[in-house]
């Protein structure tokens, strides 16, 4: 397993509680759209074991292009030992990355794709979004829908609606609004809909999309392929 270290070269404050930390591309590091990371901090391997509490599972929310790799995360008042080094860490502090992959790569079946996130989830639907506007070639049309309780919605200078590129955004602030939408948008029995979000927001929606007829193989879960039958089995989802 190679690991890779790299520098924080920017730290975007996103809003209260959201920060992208920009990272330095380490030669060879190559990703994605739709890629996680396993993001960690310095002494994760200091000793014979891996300290797995000061490593995160983290989807990259830049695509190569931008310069950068970036990592998106809410980070609360009261939070983990690793949000709380994490929220202390500054330009030119050191990071490592390793286990780079995607779950999540954008489909070119010529099928209208939907997104369906809840809050900072976003940050993995970004770099999609932005392949898409470079190149929108077997993709009928994207359609974003998150909800964001706190209201402070993020990345809405890239999730914008454009109707000349076929692009559509909506954020809403409350579950009961988004369960309607996702209601409204299965209707749809050929599309594709990608979620990124907690397990439970996961579960709740493939029940959703599975009763409105939607089949597995049209689901797209930011999960490895063997834990994709855990999210999509009849006893989860019923």
């Amino acid at each position: 397993m190679q690991i890779y270290w790299t520098k924080i070269n920017q730290i975007i404050e996103e809003s209260a509680e959201v920060k992208t930390y920009m990272l330095d591309c380490p030669e060879g590091f190559t990703w994605e759209e739709g890629s996680h990371t396993h993001f960690a901090l310095e002494g994760f391997n200091a000793d014979e074991k891996p300290n797995r509490s000061l490593i995160r599972h983290m989807s990259i929310s830049t695509l190569p292009h931008e310069g950068s790799i970036g990592i998106t995360t809410r980070i609360k008042e009261q939070c983990s030992e690793f949000k709380s080094i994490l929220r202390n860490l500054e330009v030119g502090h050191e990071v490592a990355l390793f286990k780079t992959h995607s779950n999540v790569p954008l489909k070119r079946e010529n099928k209208n794709i939907y997104l369906l996130s809840a809050g900072v989830g976003l940050a993995t639907f970004r770099p999609l979004v932005l392949d898409y506007l470079q190149r929108n070639d077997n993709v009928n049309q994207i359609h974003s829908l998150n909800v964001d309780s706190s209201r402070a919605f993020l990345f809405t200078n890239v999730f914008e609606s454009n109707p000349n590129q076929k692009l559509t955004t909506q954020f809403v602030d409350n579950r009961t609004a988004y369960y309607e939408e996702v209601k409204n948008l299965a209707q749809d029995k050929n599309g594709l809909f990608y979620i990124v979000g907690s397990d439970d927001f996961l579960v709740e929606n493939i029940s959703l999309l599975r009763k409105q007829g939607v089949h597995s193989e049209q689901i797209m879960l930011d999960k490895h392929e063997q834990q994709r039958p855990h999210f999509l089995s009849e006893e989860v989802t019923n």
